[in-house]
């Protein structure tokens, strides 16, 4: 059966050989230790997909830390893993999907329709029992057709114009003390967009890092959108990566169409005059 949101480790086991896996592991701190951890040991048949160098674009002096990548690159590249529109395609990584949730949402982006992130990561996999490999595979190339639907994301003019007209509800995905301005280890600014509400996506997960039951997700939701249809709701983060988990998330829960915000903080606080709220 196709998997359009989560999979299970199980789930996962039993159609191994049906689908194509990917390895989104990565490290903000070392962006080496990904890969690393992909070449020590990862799910049997796997390839691997590098945050900055197939998920985003380089940096612009006016771009947060992770823009979105060229979209043409994208698909040129899922076609050399063996990747085609129908395929279906699963990503984990070691932080119950933060990373994952990025490739996730790219391919919805460009109209992939069966593609997961596992629940609770590798780490959900190992526990279960299943093995892990250093076997790296050899795709047989294809050609990935697709082009990307832009009103799946608000840039930084479209983001203003629904604040100021107070028709949206601005989803901060970090933790509270980087939203409230206390801490930013990160970026050059502390605080968060004016009129955002926090939800760490943290919040989203049980104490074995696998996602809340569907119900819990979608009540916590709705008590921070109110009557706001989903498609009016973005989600931000640092830099556009772990704020794809939130979208992710509101699948999970039932509320689907809710958007990106791809320059988040690192993109809007690099003005000043755009404003910084704390607490």
């Amino acid at each position: 059966m196709p998997y359009f949101t989560i999979i299970s480790a199980g789930q996962l086991q039993q159609q191994i050989n049906e689908l194509i896996v990917v390895d989104c592991r990565f490290a903000l701190e070392d962006p080496t230790q990904g890969r690393s951890r992909y070449h020590r040991g990862h799910i049997p048949n796997a390839i691997y997909a590098d945050l900055d160098q197939h998920l985003s674009s380089p940096i612009s002096n006016t771009s947060g830390r992770h823009p979105l990548p060229n979209f043409a690159d994208l698909s040129d590249q899922l076609g050399r893993w063996g990747i085609h529109p129908q395929t279906q395609l699963v990503a984990y990584d070691d932080m119950s999907g933060f990373f994952a949730a990025r490739l996730w949402w790219l391919l919805k982006t460009l109209g992939h329709q069966n593609v997961a992130v596992l629940d609770g990561g590798i780490q959900a996999w190992q526990a279960a029992g299943y093995p892990i490999e250093t076997d790296i595979p050899t795709p047989a190339t294809c050609q990935y057709e697709a082009l990307p639907d832009e009103h799946r994301w608000w840039d930084i003019q479209e983001l203003q114009q629904h604040l100021t007209a107070n028709d949206c509800v601005l989803i901060d995905a970090r933790t509270k003390p980087r939203f409230d301005g206390d801490e930013e280890p990160i970026d050059p600014v502390a605080g968060h967009i004016p009129g955002a509400v926090n939800l760490p996506i943290t919040d989203n997960l049980n104490a074995q890092g696998q996602f809340l039951a569907p119900a819990q997700l979608r009540k916590n939701y709705q008590a921070l959108i109110g009557n706001t249809p989903p498609a009016n709701v973005v989600h931000n983060c640092g830099s556009g990566v772990f704020a794809c988990f939130g979208i992710l998330s509101m699948e999970v829960a039932g509320l689907s169409a809710s958007k990106l915000y791809p320059g988040s903080w690192s993109e809007w606080c690099r003005d000043p005059a755009r404003g910084v709220a704390t607490r």
